[in-house]
């Protein structure tokens, strides 16, 4: 098993930053990637931001492009997520996501991040 535990989340103004912080502990071998994705009232959960723990290769969602950036500690098995620019529409719970071969994906409980003034 794996467990993820996010932190960071909280009531932001527009255009401020917010930093969120993902740890995953347990059975971590063979995790290949860690991701960010949330879920907003009424809507699917969306990928927002995943990074690869060997190459450190990063996607994102085009919505977030330019504002968000994932970053990795590899020694501390974390992951961040820092958000500048922030917009009302990134108002979500933002979930922390561990892929790991041959498991699937375990996720945190997540963390509410609300922009509004």
């Amino acid at each position: 098993q794996v467990q993820v535990v996010e932190s960071g989340g909280g009531l932001v103004q527009p255009g401020g930053s917010l930093r969120l912080s993902c740890a995953a502990s347990g059975s971590i071998f063979s995790i290949w990637a860690m991701g960010w994705y949330r879920q907003a009232p009424g809507k699917q959960r969306e990928l927002v931001a995943r990074i690869t723990s060997g190459g450190g290769v990063t996607n994102y969602a085009d919505s977030v492009k330019g504002r968000f950036t994932i970053s990795r500690d590899n020694a501390k098995n974390t992951v961040y997520l820092q958000m500048n620019s922030l917009k009302p529409e990134d108002t979500a719970v933002y979930y922390c996501s561990a892929h790991r071969q041959g498991t699937g994906i375990y996720w945190g409980q997540g963390t509410q991040v609300t922009v509004s003034s």
